[in-house]
Parts: C-alpha cells; sequence; structure tokens
C-alpha cells in the first residue's frame, strides 16, 4: 500500500508544471510569534496566492493532467471554497467548462470568488448543508452527465500539486541557511499536510510534521486513532475550509505514514488566532487558515529554540463573519458571558443591578426584557463583558443574591443559540 503514496519525485514533478502558474509565496520570518513563543517562527504565506489559497496548486496540476477525452464534457468538483476557486481559476485559464457543487452554507464572499475567478466557464450548484452533503450530490450528478470529477484532497495528482509549496519551503529555508525542526499544517480532508509530509520526509527527513485540526471537526485525528477512516456524525462548520466528516483513504495512508502528531485546537482559539494575526501582523486568514498558528499555544514547551514553520493555507475570510469572530474569540477567553435574570418590575431595579452586581470593570453588552411573565418581575436577557476572566468568580456570587434562579446562557449551547 505504501507504493501507492505520492513521493518526494511526484511532487517535484508537479512543480515543474506549476512554478511558472502559481505564485511563489513567501516564507516570512515573523518577529512577534517568535518572541511570543522563544522560537524561531516563520509563516508560509498562502493566504498571498493567487486564488488566496494554496487550493491552486492540487487543482490546476490534477487538471492538467487530464487527457482531451477526459475535459472534452467538462469537469466538476465539490467544495467549501478554496477548492472551488483552483478549479475555477484553472478552468478559465485552460477554457475547459466546469460544474462547481459547494455546500449552502458556504460564505458568500468564497461564492462570489468562484464567479469571479470562473466567469462564463464556470457553473455553481450550492447543494447540502455539509461538503460531504455537497460532494455526495457532486458524484451522482457526475455519473449521470458523464463529466470528469476533480477530487478536493482525495488523488494522488492533487495531494503532489498541495506539495509543492513544501517545495518552495524547503528552497527558502536553505537560502537563509535554516532547516525546519516542524511544520505545522491544517487537516481537512488531508490533502495539504499529504502533500506536505510526502515532500518533507524525503528532502528534510529529520523535520516533524504536525497537523492540526479543530475541535469540532476532528476527522483525521478519529481515523488515525480507529486505525480506519471513520466518518463523524457531527462536526462544527465553523472552520468551513476544513469541515470534513470523512477524509480520504489516501490521505488517511499518507497521514499514517508521514504525520507525527496531531493537535486539536478549539474554534474559539482559532478566533483569537485569527484576531492576532490581523491586529498585529495585518494578516487577513479565514478560519481554517489559522488553524497552524493556533495550534502553537498546545506546542510552546517543545518548540523553544526550534526552527518552526506554519502554513497560512488560506485567507478567504468574508469580513462579514468578523462580529461571530469576535464574540467567539470572547467566549473562549471566558470574557463574555450571557445571563438570564429576573427583574424586579420597579424603578431603579437595573441601577441597583449595576451598582450592586457588576464589577468596577465590567460592561453590559446586551440586555433586554425577554417577557413580562407578572407584574413584580420579569426575566431579562443581559450580556456582561469582563476584563479579567478571574472576575467571573465575584460576579456569579453576587448575581446568585440579586436572583438565585438565574441562567447562565454560556453553558446551554441550544440556548446560546436561539437567544444571541
Amino acid at each position: 500500500m505504501i507504493d501507492d503514496l505520492v513521493n518526494k519525485e511526484d511532487v517535484l514533478k508537479a512543480y515543474k508544471v506549476l512554478r511558472s502558474v502559481v505564485k511563489q509565496t513567501p516564507l516570512q520570518h515573523d518577529a512577534y510569534l517568535s518572541q511570543k513563543y522563544h522560537a524561531n517562527i516563520f509563516l508560509k504565506r498562502e493566504d498571498l496566492q493567487i486564488v488566496r489559497s494554496f487550493k491552486l496548486r492540487g487543482a490546476y496540476y490534477a487538471i492538467s493532467q487530464l487527457s482531451e477525452a477526459e475535459t472534452e464534457t467538462g469537469v466538476i468538483c465539490a467544495s467549501a471554497g478554496n477548492h472551488a476557486q483552483g478549479v475555477a481559476y484553472t478552468c478559465n485559464h485552460l477554457g475547459i467548462n466546469a460544474t462547481i457543487f459547494m455546500p449552502s452554507t458556504t460564505p458568500s464572499q468564497k461564492i462570489d470568488q468562484v464567479r469571479y475567478f470562473g466567469k462564463e466557464y464556470v457553473e455553481i450548484k450550492l447543494i447540502g448543508d455539509t461538503f460531504d452533503e455537497s460532494n455526495k450530490a457532486a458524484h451522482a450528478y457526475a455519473d449521470e452527465h458523464n463529466l470528469t470529477f476533480i477530487e478536493p484532497f482525495n488523488d494522488r495528482n492533487v495531494i503532489a500539486g498541495q506539495g509543492t509549496l513544501a517545495v518552495e519551503i524547503h528552497q527558502d529555508l536553505v537560502a537563509e541557511g535554516e532547516t525546519a525542526d516542524m511544520v505545522f499544517a491544517a487537516i481537512g480532508g488531508g490533502g495539504l499536510i499529504s502533500g506536505v509530509s510526502s515532500y518533507m520526509k524525503e528532502a528534510m527527513p529529520e523535520t516533524k510534521i504536525i497537523g492540526v485540526e479543530s475541535l469540532g471537526a476532528p476527522g483525521m485525528k478519529a481515523s488515525l486513532d480507529a486505525n480506519k477512516v471513520t466518518t463523524l456524525t457531527d462536526i462544527d462548520k465553523f472552520c468551513d475550509g476544513t469541515a470534513v466528516a470523512t477524509v480520504g483513504d489516501l490521505t488517511f495512508r499518507h497521514c499514517q505514514q508521514n504525520v507525527d502528531d496531531i493537535l486539536l485546537v478549539p474554534e474559539g482559539q482559532v478566533c483569537g488566532t485569527i484576531i492576532d494575526l490581523y491586529t498585529k501582523q495585518a494578516i487577513v486568514a479565514e478560519p481554517s487558515g489559522a488553524l497552524s498558528v493556533s495550534a502553537l499555544e498546545q506546542y510552546k514547551d517543545e518548540i523553544k529554540g526550534k526552527t518552526v514553520v506554519c502554513i497560512i493555507s488560506g485567507g478567504n475570510n468574508d469580513i462579514n463573519r468578523m462580529a461571530e469572530i469576535d464574540e467567539r474569540s470572547l467566549l473562549y477567553q471566558g470574557l463574555k458571558h450571557y445571563f438570564i435574570v429576573n427583574f424586579p418590575q420597579r424603578a431603579g431595579a437595573l441601577k441597583e443591578f449595576v451598582n450592586d452586581i457588576l464589577g468596577g470593570n465590567d460592561d453590559i453588552t446586551k440586555f433586554e426584557y425577554t417577557k413580562k411573565v407578572h407584574r413584580s418581575e420579569g426575566p431579562v436577557l443581559i450580556g456582561i463583558l469582563l476584563k479579567n476572566r478571574d472576575d467571573i468568580e465575584g460576579l456569579l456570587s453576587r448575581l446568585e443574591k440579586f436572583d438565585p434562579h438565574y441562567i447562565s446562557v454560556n453553558e446551554n449551547s441550544k440556548l446560546y443559540s436561539f437567544l444571541i
């Protein structure tokens, strides 16, 4: 089974095809992260790729290897956004018609970009709530209309194409007189880490390959733990570029062979990293693109004094999501809390709450009566922002005296989704 895995020569063959097509993205030394973690940290900026993600590499190389007969009736793919943009750009560039299936939950920014890159060569179909549902529908459509399917990750040519960014990392490190102790890469279906690890394990055998998944979509880790490809029954779609319920059997074998560790990062922590990258380094990373940097916190002891590369895999972040990203970051940090509290229906009740219950640095971010149940009191939905997460214990103690039956909305995900 090892014989069918992608190797260094396969990646170099893809690199020769792609070097005149894709942008050689910079490998930038990051002074802020290096100082923060006492390490030598480089960022591979695939967010600066032509389609703002690494996916162009695999899509273009896979399509370029098709025969004329295979492209004559057109190609088809399923994607949460970035692979779709890679296919769209390629088909416009090569004059090939493409049908692209995307989940109906895909951010509008990514849908608009697919239309922009594909122009008249692309038809978009929004099907299913998840990538896996969209992917299933796309395969059925491909069979019905005799279209050539371009897999997003579970394909040798796609894997080889994604691996070409590792060639660039290697070249740039050699030019700097450096070698990488660790490379961190996000995992969705597994195409990126399969290609990167296939090249790195031969070109830089001492380099450890660390995969990173979001806590809400740990498909590869679950599969490796079970020693077989395992389908997740429920996933958090926030990191939409890596929200895959079923990884590929081919990428699974690559990870078994080449990946040294897989880390799971909570979505709220990813949000904090997105904000940090933007405010500290002016980098616009999408949630999945920030996974590799988010994982550094878990490895902070291991990376001290080491040279580390984090792949910023994509920058297709819809600006309309920033409010949600900020909210999830504050919730994860324990700084923002929502409660349902019974308030006396009398003048001065809110003033009493502000003076006696809130701490000196606390701020009310939301306040609304949900329903007046009777004359003497009524439930209020209230949001409170803390300056220090340790202040929560004092707040809860004072809140219990005000209303012993208050409800913490943060602790009930369904209630939070309904009310907030």
